[in-house]
């Protein structure tokens, strides 16, 4: 890749910023000043700008306990995003794998990793996404019946058969689990909706292998550990 693009992928500067920088000498590959910002580099040099390692890594990989109020976007010009919340000097070319509905919360994933992605996003993929739910209303075994069936929910969306476990269930509200394998838009609200009930609060607790980590606060993030992301990968 261009020594240019690395440099800004791990947001040393704008890219006007690390041309100027590079021209300018303060820029060592391999211990020599290198001054072509298009100068070819796999990632695996010493490279060090203004007297400080930069230290390359072609995909990373966290863990968001997303907070209610925010969207899962890379950015947006009137709306806090999920990537506002992390580090100024988090790279570029980060976003969150899959969406969570503004005012849903719990586990996110953030990488720059796209084909990984793909195969968690895909329903082809079979990954499992795990929510805890609370519902107006009481939900019945019929609602357990229709959701495993799969469900007509309007014209737009017949959802794929989803499992439905009832944690408690009075006739003013009910806990729930629900476990799906794709991620349409408002998917759990509507499948709700269409047995005649609301969905009150909403948080997802795993997808696939990868399981919100419960000392990790709403709105924090860390990095996946190396155990997550194998288990992520076979996948």
């Amino acid at each position: 890749m261009r020594l240019d693009k690395l440099l800004s992928d791990m947001n040393i500067g704008t890219r006007k910023e690390i041309k100027t920088l590079v021209r300018k000498g303060e820029v060592l590959v391999d211990g020599v000043p290198v001054k072509d910002p298009g100068a070819a580099v796999s990632g695996n040099e010493v490279i060090i700008c203004r007297g400080k390692q930069v230290t390359y890594s072609r995909h990373e990989y966290y863990m968001m306990n997303k907070p209610a109020g925010v969207i899962s976007a890379s950015e947006d010009p009137k709306q806090e995003t999920v990537l506002d919340l992390m580090p100024d000097d988090r790279r570029k070319d980060l976003f969150p794998v899959g969406r969570l509905d503004k005012d849903t919360v719990g586990l996110l994933l953030i990488s720059n990793d796209g084909d990984l992605a793909h195969r968690l996003l895909s329903p082809k993929s079979h990954v499992d996404k795990v929510y805890f739910a609370r519902v107006d209303g009481q939900v019945t075994q019929e609602d357990v019946r229709l959701f495993k069936e799969g469900l007509l929910v309007d014209e737009s969306l017949t959802a794929l058969p989803a499992e439905l476990e009832i944690r408690s269930s009075t006739a003013r509200q009910s806990e729930v689990l629900i476990t799906i394998r794709e991620g349409k838009f408002h998917q759990i609200k509507r499948m709700f909706q269409a047995v005649g009930k609301e969905v009150t609060y909403l948080k997802r607790l795993s997808m696939g292998p990868l399981v919100l980590d419960p000392d990790l606060e709403e709105g924090a993030c860390r990095p996946l550990t190396e155990a997550e992301l194998a288990a992520l990968k076979e996948c």
